[in-house]
């Protein structure tokens, strides 16, 4: 008989919690054959999606690390009433497309966001067109976030990006400490159109470009565009939606 997918971190925390939810599945007479469960933190759920980026089976996150946002939460005891009442949401990850000074192309995906880093002490020097529209003439600064909703409560956040709602269709592009214009705050666009950055100044301010956690350094040109064509179904408990995550980080923000 088949069985739900189970996709597991090596941590031991991890593994116990796949020994429990192995029983309590075997015990259960759950047929939903077309969900993957991920146990581990935040960061091996990105991997996971991206390594199954074809799939178009439901993801469901169980928290084995530290915060664990895009996760739910493990109790054996309704664990399998949880799994078969999940509410689905699907998002779409960013596409970052790099040149570097070799004129050598890389392409990778990112669901929580873009960021271009400055890779010296010196400050990046960067423009920032958005479709045919100049956004910024020229920012000096550590660098820049392009975030997606999901991603807007993690990195973004810390930078002081706008918190987005998940039904916004919206792109944050936010600075990391900005000296010029100091008082830049970013701004908020589309999904609909790319984002264009170029370094000004590629070999006295080398810049590098991550998506999520995958870094290409000394890039020269960066294009971000939300890839439409991918969409991961990420399967939630019903009173702990990632809409609703988001709605108590959003109320954090406002009261601190």
């Amino acid at each position: 008989m088949k069985q739900i997918q189970i996709i597991s971190d090596k941590n031991q925390k991890s593994l116990r919690i796949k020994s429990l939810l192995l029983k309590e599945l075997n015990k259960s007479k759950i047929s939903k054959l077309s969900i993957i469960i991920v146990i581990g933190g935040d960061g091996f759920m990105l991997q996971t999606l991206k390594n199954n980026k074809k799939s178009k089976k439901f993801f469901y996150g169980i928290n084995s690390g530290n915060y664990g946002f895009l996760m739910n939460k493990f109790s054996s005891k309704t664990m399998i009433k949880n799994l078969s009442k999940a509410n689905m949401i699907t998002i779409s990850p960013l596409e970052m497309i790099v040149k570097n000074n070799k004129n050598q192309t890389r392409k990778y995906l990112a669901i929580n966001e873009v960021s271009i880093l400055r890779q010296s002490r010196q400050a990046a020097s960067l423009a920032i067109n958005y479709g045919s529209k100049q956004i910024i003439k020229k920012l000096v600064s550590d660098g820049v976030l392009v975030s997606t909703p999901a991603g807007s409560t993690a990195y973004n956040l810390s930078v002081h990006g706008p918190i987005l709602s998940l039904n916004s269709k919206k792109l944050s592009i936010a600075p990391i400490s900005p000296f010029r214009p100091r008082r830049w705050k970013g701004k908020i666009v589309s999904d609909k159109s790319k984002i264009t950055i170029k370094n000004l100044n590629s070999k006295k301010r080398p810049i590098s470009a991550v998506a999520d956690n995958i870094e290409v350094r000394n890039a020269k040109t960066i294009i971000v565009k939300t890839n439409q064509k991918i969409k991961f179904n990420l399967l939630y408990d019903k009173n702990r939606s990632l809409q609703k995550k988001i709605k108590i980080e959003q109320l954090r923000r406002e009261t601190s």
